[in-house]
């Protein structure tokens, strides 16, 4: 704890310090209770997203097996271009909002290919976007934790360090302007009693 004034202006000062520290106190607790609830949410999100995903990866697995008697490659059937995203704001963080993904898939002969291609394709289609998308909720609950990370360590720092040593400082000041008082009274009355004593005389 750093050396404090013991004076009326620095009393003033702590008091402020204080009234500040327990007025944003409340906020920050408030934006670390959003920021740990939307990263319950996104995390929900993401398993929800897995799941689907593997449901996806599953049905995709019984075309691997047609494929293996035919020279086409299901990796070549999609190709992923991009993946469209927007910007949010939950609690100050911008965070990208999965959208779409683009892609292109390949040019099927519709004589020569077999009819479970297109199927096959639309899966491929399926299981990147869901990729996608995971990956996307992922980065959203990386910069949220980020900054609840931030938030909580404001919010400890508050309760465990500024606020007591606030109430720690004005204690001490009030203190040592009540003995100053005090000796001043106890002198004026001592100065008083030799002034007395000397008219006396």
């Amino acid at each position: 704890m750093s050396k404090v004034k013991l004076t009326k202006t620095e009393l003033k000062a702590q008091a402020d310090a204080l009234k500040r520290f327990e007025r944003f106190l409340p906020m920050l607790q408030l934006k670390k209770q959003q920021l740990q609830a939307e990263i319950a949410l996104i995390t929900a999100r993401i398993e929800e997203a897995l799941s689907h995903e593997d449901a996806e990866q599953k049905k995709l697995n019984t075309w691997v097996s047609l494929f293996s008697d035919t020279s086409n490659d299901l990796a070549s059937l999609v190709r992923l271009d991009s993946v469209v995203t927007d910007t949010s704001n939950i609690a100050g963080v911008s965070i990208p909002v999965f959208k779409a993904i683009e892609t292109t898939t390949a040019s099927l002969d519709l004589f020569a290919s077999p009819v479970w291609l297109d199927i096959a394709a639309a899966t491929v289609t399926r299981v990147m976007s869901l990729k996608a998308e995971r990956m996307v909720l992922e980065r959203e609950r990386s910069l949220i934790a980020i900054e609840l990370n931030m938030t909580s360590q404001r919010v400890n720092l508050f309760e465990k360090v500024k606020i007591p040593e606030c109430r720690e400082n004005i204690r001490i000041i009030k203190i040592a302007i009540g003995d100053a008082q005090t000796a001043s009274v106890t002198r004026g009355k001592i100065a008083k009693g030799r002034s007395s004593k000397e008219d006396a005389a």
